[in-house]
């Protein structure tokens, strides 16, 4: 009968190893052997074991002090799994929730090393108008949807983007104190801005969204040529781009 039928049986040594990543990925920084094993209520000499297994396949890193953070491998399984799902289609409504809001361009973007990929879009019907084909890129510090998901990994990628900083524009963030001023905001406010970093006169705003265990995995985006913003518009849209950010992810949460 299937009442009587045993639960499957659960293979401890995975489930502690994966009890270690997932600690690791919700750390704000790295963690020591001793401090994963009081957390998890593991023996120190497991902990360091299952530890060496992770680093060897890629999943963590062991830095100079000798404690450990989880590498972007989990990200990169994250992102194939949002893939097969179709981003896009998620996605889709949000976005033309975003365009008839503010009858601006609308992007979706996910991120590719230290650039974003613009890989859906709708385009404003306005004769003044952003313009980036999907497919296109831009560098992560310098354009909102990249500056959104920079925010979310910021202490995996800043040592990786500090040395890419150049100008594109003269409002361009080129010093990395001012980078690291600007994602504390981004993640305080809970959406990004660029004021004409990347091209210029064309403001865009972005939100990150993200799988069930806090990974990004894409950030919608509005572009804005300046001469279309009022008072209050940059905080109205950015309202509006994390509250449709917060619903792509809330529906992923589903699957």
């Amino acid at each position: 009968m299937t009442g009587d039928a045993k639960p499957p049986r659960l293979d401890s040594t995975l489930s502690k190893g994966l009890s270690i990543l997932e600690a690791l990925t919700a750390a704000p920084g790295s963690m020591g052997v001793s401090e994963l094993s009081r957390a998890l209520g593991l023996t120190k000499s497991n902990t360091f074991r299952l530890l060496q297994t992770l680093s060897i396949l890629g999943y963590v890193r062991r830095d100079p002090d000798k404690t450990y953070r989880a590498t972007l491998k989990t990200w990169q399984i994250g992102r194939t799994v949002v893939e097969n799902m179709n981003l896009r289609s998620v996605a889709a409504p949000m976005m033309r929730y975003l365009s008839q809001e503010t009858k601006e361009t609308v992007y979706l973007a996910v991120r590719d090393g230290l650039s974003v990929v613009y890989i859906d879009k709708i385009e404003s019907a306005k004769p003044i108008r952003s313009w980036n084909p999907i497919g296109g890129t831009a560098p992560l510090f310098c354009v909102g949807t990249g500056k959104a998901l920079l925010a979310e990994d910021y202490a995996q990628l800043r040592e990786t983007v500090a040395p890419t900083l150049k100008a594109f524009t003269d409002r361009t963030i080129t010093d990395i104190a001012d980078l690291d001023k600007d994602m504390a905001e981004t993640r305080l406010r809970g959406y990004a801005v660029d004021t004409g970093e990347y091209r210029t006169n064309i403001y865009s705003l972005g939100a990150a969204v993200t799988l069930p265990g806090g990974e990004p995995a894409g950030a919608l985006g509005i572009s804005v040529p300046d001469v279309h913003l009022d008072d209050g518009d940059v905080a109205r849209f950015g309202a509006l781009v994390q509250h449709a950010a917060r619903s792509v992810t809330e529906t992923l949460s589903r699957f």
